[in-house]
């Protein structure tokens, strides 16, 4: 009864054996072997036009690159303020982008509300240079909220930042979750809808450890290989990173992992919607659940063996909540299991 996070399931079987079978014989060094071209051109294909690929180690870094490419003096980039940029990166994407700001934007579970955005660009904007300038616009798909924006809602996002001739990133860390629940293509979900940059997450959905910066603009690449090298994400064996993700992609592999990790969410949503001792704190999306407990239940789940977060709970949520009550988190992977979920509401 793993639901800690997707980072804790192992790599899936067919991704592993990619990397075994890599590790033999020779391959030219820093993204210059046949595998990694290979792989650039699966994902052009995949997006419906020639992208720029940049392998990276973590999302982290991928996020951290993006705002860096959009770097002005005296920058802002709006993100929502529970942003993995904002909340979970130990303020890497300031470091990188050279002490820019990240400004944070309200908006209800997970999702900026454009008006706030319209609202937090346009008070940075009114102070000139004392207030420093809008640099970029990030977004998370799938949220941190375990939401997902529609195609209509990040095209909203994409006409303010285009008005505002800002560069406009999704954070995909989970990009392969959120888009099996819209039914939209790569394509339709990134840079249709207004997507500049994206940081395509493989990590938390099967992969060992495989992340990729993708440029829609492809002129802006001879840049980004500067900001890459300089930040040591430039692996000399990318190799490895490729060969994952050329098990991830083939055969829709990455989309087929993603829908069985959604399915185990809502098959663990309804049954939590049966339960006396559960109930979910709002409706998902992806593969993230947040659910409300009494302390007691949630210590008897734990000491049977589930193992999950607690989770700071929006003040809209804590006004629901009794005393002995707390939010927790779920998450299922691609590795969990029918027997898992059914142990953990035979538990709960």
């Amino acid at each position: 009864m793993i639901f800690s996070s997707d980072n804790w399931a192992s790599a899936h079987p067919v991704i592993a054996e990619s990397l075994v079978k890599a590790a033999g014989g020779y391959a030219s060094a820093y993204g210059t072997s046949d595998l990694d071209k290979a792989v650039e051109k699966k994902l052009s294909d995949i997006f419906e036009r020639e992208v720029a690929v940049f392998f990276v180690g973590t999302g982290t870094a991928a996020n951290s690159l993006a705002i860096a490419s959009a770097n002005r003096p005296g920058g802002h980039t709006f993100c929502h303020t529970h942003a993995h940029v904002n909340a979970d990166e130990c303020g890497a994407p300031e470091f990188f982008a050279h002490g820019s700001r990240l400004a944070p934007v309200g908006g209800l579970l997970g999702r900026m509300d454009p008006e706030n955005l319209k609202a937090e660009i346009k008070r940075t904007m009114s102070g000139g240079v004392h207030g420093g300038q809008p640099m970029a616009i990030t977004l998370t798909q799938a949220t941190e909220a375990g939401t997902v924006y529609s195609l209509d809602e990040i095209q909203a996002i994409s006409s303010i930042a285009k008005s505002h001739d800002l560069p406009l990133h999704m954070d995909g860390a989970r990009f392969a979750n959120a888009l099996v629940t819209l039914g939209a293509t790569p394509a339709e979900m990134t840079w249709k809808s207004g997507i500049d940059l994206l940081s395509f997450g493989g990590t938390k959905n099967g992969c060992w450890c495989a992340e990729a910066l993708i440029l829609f603009d492809t002129a802006k690449a001879r840049e980004m290989s500067y900001l890459r090298k300089r930040s040591a994400q430039l692996f000399s064996k990318s190799r490895f990173i490729a060969a994952q993700f050329d098990a991830y992609l083939r055969d829709d592999l990455w989309l087929d992992l993603a829908r069985h990790a959604n399915a185990m969410a809502a098959k663990l949503a309804e049954g939590i919607a049966k339960t006396t001792s559960a109930r979910l704190a709002w409706p998902t999306g992806s593969n993230e659940l947040f659910v409300i407990l009494n302390a007691a239940t949630a210590k008897t789940l734990q000491e049977k063996g589930a193992v999950f977060y607690d989770w700071p709970a929006p003040q809209e949520v804590v006004a629901t909540m009794a005393k002995d009550e707390g939010l927790y988190r779920l998450v299922t992977s691609f590795a969990t299991t029918d027997d898992d979920v059914g142990q953990f509401l035979a538990t709960c």
